[in-house]
């Protein structure tokens, strides 16, 4: 093997070992606190609601039966401070999604599904699914609010602020 690709295996190996020893750092999380992220909510006040998942189905809708119409769906954490894209995906989404997908993106009973959701987290609805559903609209897949329009009116980069946005908050919510 040549040394660059000596060089090449030691740059990635010591990626690998950064990113396990973040992984393994993060605080555990525990049925109590993996449920508070993404949590649907009987207000904007109350405390979460009890969740009824689809036994074996964590990606399936919880049932929001318990929530009044057009209150928000889960509870959502802010982080301390945005990253100056996710600052201006805020502003995005604060002009273009929050009517339907609610204030923090918690969305609204009876309108629109919460984006702050293990449904929608990168592994599962990976960047590029954000980009297709402003561009594209969405068939209703996971929830039954219908479909969703296209978004008219948003670049490529408001798509790639308003995704930054709604992972930061995502993260600080332990989606991912």
């Amino acid at each position: 093997m040549s040394k660059r690709g000596l060089g090449i295996g030691a740059i990635i190996l010591v990626g690998i070992v950064v990113a396990a020893g973040v992984y393994l750092t993060r605080a555990p999380q525990t049925a109590e606190t993996s449920q508070t992220a993404g949590t649907p909510q009987a207000s904007n006040d109350a405390a979460p609601a009890e969740v009824t998942l689809v036994p074996g189905n964590p990606m399936a809708a919880p049932d929001t039966s318990m929530i009044e119409e057009f209150g928000a769906l889960v509870q959502v954490d802010l982080p301390e401070q945005l990253s100056p894209q996710a600052q201006i995906g805020e502003r995005v989404f604060n002009a273009s999604c929050a009517a339907c997908h609610g204030t923090n993106a918690a969305g609204q009973n009876g309108v629109a599904p919460p984006l702050i959701f293990i449904t929608y987290a990168p592994n599962h609805h990976g960047d590029g699914a954000f980009l297709s559903a402003a561009r594209n609209g969405v068939q209703a897949h996971h929830w039954e609010f219908g479909n969703m329009p296209p978004v008219e009116g948003l670049t490529n980069s408001d798509i790639a602020a308003l995704v930054r946005y709604i992972r930061e908050l995502q993260r600080e919510n332990g989606i991912f």
